[in-house]
């Protein structure tokens, strides 16, 4: 047999899920973080190559970082520069959604190929060290006496911490589109403005702002899980007379136009990684809820947290 129709006889083999890992030809995973360096998409991305590698399922992993519009400049990127291509990875999640909701971009995630939900997260609100307020209390009532004296500091527009402070507003009876809501592009921009004291209150996934709380830089107010996050001593919304409980699921898409059978390959690599040392040592640091799923059942999910998301913002005043 030639080389070259050997080599061609293994790639169909290994796409079919014939071989064993170990016999597959070289794979080179080309991973889109639709963020800046720093946030959560970015972390969770770059954990995720770690553990391909580690799984064996990717000889190398390479990034590239487009952040703004809640993910959709990096969508729209992957999606005209990854078509066809069955080693391509974006990591997305409730964000993107969002984003995609408020600012109806050109492009639509349904271009892409859903491969699988990862982690699911919860916001948590902090205040700048030096802050003249100390609870989500004092926030609140300063929100009331002037809501556009309270700068909410987070990610781009329709980001769940931008839902959240909009749902708090409108439990407290303030119009949420009063609110003084400041986007940034990711979450290092996000961190330097709270640790500066540019902006009042800062919102974001837990793990993004977990170093900076244990070392006294931030001051946790609250956090919008139902329940309190384990391990963790800051109070829920809930908990404070605040109605507001939103999660933060983070996923993987593949390219556009990509076969059935290279959309059920790819989705085996990633699963297969997220059996390893390196990821379950991820999702302990950054206190990531495991929340794998994947297939037809992941597509249904996205359609309907689209559906979700889009009824609360409603009725949150936002759209």
């Amino acid at each position: 047999m030639r080389r070259d129709t050997f080599i061609k006889s293994l790639a169909i083999l290994a796409a079919a899920g014939g071989l064993p890992l170990g016999a597959r030809a070289a794979t080179n995973i080309k991973m889109m973080l639709p963020a800046n360096p720093g946030g959560g998409w970015d972390t969770t991305g770059r954990a995720l190559g770690k553990a391909m590698q580690e799984a064996k399922v990717a000889d190398t992993v390479s990034y590239e970082n487009k952040g703004g519009a809640a993910g959709a400049l990096g969508l729209a990127q992957f999606v005209n520069s990854a078509k066809g291509d069955p080693n391509a990875l974006m990591v997305m999640g409730a964000v993107m959604l969002g984003g995609i909701i408020t600012g109806k971009p050109p492009v639509s995630l349904s271009q892409a190929t859903p491969i699988a939900r990862l982690t699911s997260e919860y916001n948590v609100f902090v205040l700048p060290a030096n802050s003249p307020f100390k609870t989500m209390a004092d926030v609140v009532a300063q929100l009331k006496k002037d809501p556009g004296s309270v700068k909410w500091g987070g990610g781009s527009r329709g980001t769940t911490e931008h839902i959240a402070s909009a749902m708090i507003a409108q439990r407290v009876g303030v119009d949420p589109s009063k609110i003084n809501y400041v986007a940034f592009r990711g979450g290092g921009e996000a961190t330097a403005a709270i640790l500066g004291g540019n902006v009042t209150v800062g919102g974001s996934g837990y793990s993004e702002f977990a170093e900076y709380i244990a070392a006294g830089k931030m001051r946790a107010i609250g956090v919008t899980s139902a329940t309190r996050i384990k391990g963790v001593a800051v109070p829920t919304l809930k908990e404070q007379g605040l109605d507001v409980v939103i999660g933060n699921w983070r996923g993987v898409y593949g390219g556009p136009g990509i076969s059935a059978d290279q959309r059920k390959q790819l989705t085996s690599l990633v699963l297969a990684s997220l059996k390893t040392k390196s990821w379950a040592e991820a999702l302990e640091k950054n206190n990531w809820t495991p929340a794998v799923m994947s297939g037809a059942d992941f597509e249904k999910f996205v359609d309907d947290d689209f559906a979700s998301l889009r009824a609360t913002m409603v009725k949150a005043g936002m759209l």
